[in-house]
């Protein structure tokens, strides 16, 4: 049974206008079925059987971001393939009726499965198994699955590739669309700007230390973030345990931000997490160090889980955590101050801390 998620803040409600689009956010992208085992002392080791503790299912792929989005109280609209198997039913049922999230712009591909990554977590780290094929071309969707014309929202979420141009992209930042990307790895070891066409008509990009350094070739994570502004208004680069430094090139201003402290479980999902985060603060029109803070704490929030969309933490997650980071005596004050910009945003106590949502789902009949 899908239990709809009922988000108790709308971040926006302040910057809301008669004529906005109905879209806050789109996405576009593969959604994977993930099944996570947790509780595994170690690596699986060859010619042996492991058993875990625990095990969770959900939606993953760019449905983690999208969860992550919804639950943030942002109106998220998906562009992915589905397949017809129980898998693609579970996974549509989960984000649109469980999240909330408007599949409008999806489709379900007849005799398509649905791709799938098992994820095993320990020792903080995360071992990963996947399996799917590209879905077959969608006569409607001359882009690989994306829309032609892609819904009038705030802001579209873009994942870059080297060598490839999506020209949804530009359509959405002509129609006025703010363009947020992130970039995964560059297998061809080329690290070369020219190769992502598509950084053009975006509005910031959010790399991590390593993939920044490497794109501008600096040795200093901060000097890489100034050399992208060259390319991009606003760079944004993840430093790991160190948080997250940021250059506005249009203004100059830069914030920088440590990251919170916290015992981590599993890291699946926590960059989806932190552009959520980033993204929510941004269209907010939050300070650039706000912005900073929310997105390291929601990123924190949700290694502290298991999986990828279920570890996405929503109001009530950040709520209790602000309330519990309150109740210690020696807590620094000029970290709590830090924070203290959630003050006004928060619903009242509701949950308790911590929370845990990674559970069995596929294969439980509703009542």
């Amino acid at each position: 049974m899908v239990v709809p998620v009922q988000p108790t803040v709308d971040p926006l409600k302040a910057a809301r206008r008669a004529g906005d689009p109905d879209c806050d956010v789109y996405l576009t992208g593969t959604v994977f079925l993930d099944i996570i085992f947790t509780g595994l002392d170690s690596a699986p080791v060859r010619g042996t059987e492991s058993w875990a503790r625990g095990m969770g299912s959900s939606p993953g792929g760019v449905a983690n971001m999208a969860t992550a989005l919804a639950r943030l109280g942002l109106h998220t609209s998906l562009a992915a393939a589905f397949g017809d198997d129980h898998y693609g039913e579970y996974c549509w049922d989960t984000l649109e009726g469980g999240e909330g999230i408007d599949l409008t712009s999806s489709r379900t591909v007849p005799g398509w499965h649905t791709p799938v990554t098992v994820s095993m977590a320990y020792e903080g780290e995360r071992t990963m198994v996947s399996h799917g094929h590209e879905p077959p071309p969608d006569a409607d969707a001359p882009d690989g699955g994306a829309p032609s014309c892609p819904p009038r929202a705030r802001a579209a979420i873009a994942s870059l590739t080297p060598g490839t141009h999506a020209p949804w992209i530009a359509r959405a930042a002509r129609s006025g669309t703010r363009i947020f990307a992130d970039v995964g790895w560059d297998d061809t070891g080329r690290w070369d700007l020219a190769a992502l066409p598509d950084l053009e008509h975006c509005e910031a990009f959010l790399p991590n230390a390593q993939e920044a350094m490497r794109y501008t070739r600096t040795s200093c994570p901060r000097a890489a973030a100034r050399a992208l502004t060259e390319h991009v208004p606003l760079a944004v680069v993840t430093l790991g345990a160190d948080g997250a430094y940021a250059v506005d090139g249009r203004t100059g201003e830069t914030a920088e931000v440590p990251a919170i402290e916290v015992e981590a479980l599993d890291p699946t999902g926590a960059g989806d997490v932190f552009v959520a985060g980033f993204v929510t603060g941004t269209l907010a029109d939050w300070p650039l160090a706000d912005r900073l803070a929310f997105a390291g704490l929601t990123a924190a929030l949700s290694v502290q889980e298991f999986g990828g969309s279920l570890s996405a933490p929503g109001w009530a997650e950040v709520g209790a955590w602000w309330r519990r980071v309150r109740e210690f005596d020696e807590q620094d004050p000029a970290a709590l101050r830090r924070y203290s910009f959630l003050e006004a945003l928060l619903p009242a106590a509701s949950r308790p801390w911590p929370l845990r949502r990674a559970v069995p789902t596929i294969g439980f009949r509703s009542a």
